[in-house]
């Protein structure tokens, strides 16, 4: 019999905000069964019960009931901290057996850095890149896979993202960029309109609607986007009439170089997550 996601058992190591989406995600499905989802941490065990309150998932605490949901799990994902990435890791590789899927959500730590802390090179690994997002359903997550992950468990871990918004899967060297792009960018968006309800008031308008203006303006772009299908350029475009309030807006933001610092600063984002995982590396292999 196939896995799927309504007869998968899964099992959180860590349940921070990021594992609570997935976990939203799933048991928010039809045949999402959260009675077959067990979350473990390291020590906070009120938070555990609080999720179990929230979603009817299972938890553990004690050492050897821990060990049994690793053991018993199809897909065990990994949601700790980089900084507790090798610990955890390590702690981890005497309970897992080849034939479970281990997906990271671990930023920056890559699947050879993964199958070097456990030890071994068969291990089914999906690595994946989330964003805040995934919390209310919208997110956006890139999967990479290694070689031994089955065509089943492929199709499974994209329907696990798919449930937080949508996943979309790229070769391993790509997640970075998928880092830069929609890993960090949701901060980009904030940012922006920070500066545009910053505007407003400036101009005069109150902060509540100054707010409330920038968030549907936010909203109903990223629509139109979707909906139709059109290049953000061409609706840029159409938007702007020669000579207008949108044109002066437009030159303003060129003579900041705005285009030119956001496509920098989702290089920049990338490279950085290149050098998070390489630090992880180095200390990998230093031990």
């Amino acid at each position: 019999m196939s896995i799927t996601l309504s007869n998968a058992a899964f099992t959180f190591v860590g349940a921070g905000s990021m594992a609570e989406a997935i976990v939203r995600g799933l048991t928010s499905l039809k045949d999402g069964n959260p009675e077959r989802i067990t979350m473990l941490n390291r020590q906070d065990a009120a938070r555990l019960h609080d999720l179990q309150q929230r979603y009817g998932i299972r938890y553990a605490v004690e050492a050897e009931a821990r060990n049994l949901a690793i053991a018993q799990a199809d897909v065990v994902i990994v949601a700790f901290k980089p900084k507790d990435a090798i610990e955890g890791l390590k702690a981890l590789s005497p309970q897992l057996k080849r034939n479970q899927l281990l997906v990271s959500v671990i930023a920056g730590l890559s699947a050879a850095t993964i199958e070097d802390i456990l030890g071994r090179s068969d291990q089914p690994i999906a690595r994946t890149m989330p964003n805040t997002s995934s919390s209310i359903g919208l997110g956006a997550t890139g999967i990479a896979f290694t070689a031994a992950v089955s065509a089943d468990q492929r199709e499974l871990a994209s329907a696990m993202f798919a449930s937080t918004g949508i996943a979309a899967v790229v070769e391993e060297a790509r997640l970075d960029i998928v880092t830069g792009v929609s890993g960090s960018g949701p901060a980009y968006i904030y940012y922006m309109m920070e500066a545009m309800i910053e505007g407003g008031i400036r101009g005069g308008l109150t902060p509540e609607a100054a707010r409330q203006l920038t968030v549907q303006t936010v909203l109903g772009a990223a629509k139109m986007v979707e909906l139709t299908g059109e290049e953000p350029a061409e609706l840029r475009r159409k938007v702007t009439s020669p000579n207008g309030t949108t044109q002066a807006a437009l030159e303003t933001l060129d003579r900041f170089d705005f285009a030119a610092g956001v496509t920098q600063a989702v290089l920049r984002a990338a490279e950085r997550a290149g050098e998070l995982g390489q630090a992880i590396s180095a200390q990998a292999a230093n031990r």
